[in-house]
């Protein structure tokens, strides 16, 4: 079986689109009874085959790891705010 060959379910689309390629891989796995080269090997074929869907993937994976960055900066400057105002 070909990588074009295999189907690739929308829930594998939908983490694509949320930048998370292992959910992608396991979902695809599941559903078609591959291991986890040939998941793998589908789903970067699959991103290769449909370019706007990449840049999305790479934008939203880039991303993921900023919003933790954001919580933390946000809860370090809480943590001041409650320390400078006495209420630490």
């Amino acid at each position: 079986m070909s990588n074009a060959d295999i189907i690739i379910p929308v829930d594998a689309i939908a983490a694509l689109e949320h930048g998370n390629k292992i959910e992608a891989i396991k979902i695809t796995r599941m559903q078609n009874g591959l291991g986890l080269k040939e998941s793998k090997d589908a789903i970067e074929a699959y991103l290769d085959r449909n370019p706007a869907l990449n840049e999305r993937f790479k934008l939203a994976s880039s991303s993921g790891g900023n919003g933790m960055l954001y919580v933390l900066i946000l809860g370090a400057a809480a943590l001041a705010y409650l320390y400078v105002t006495g209420q630490l």
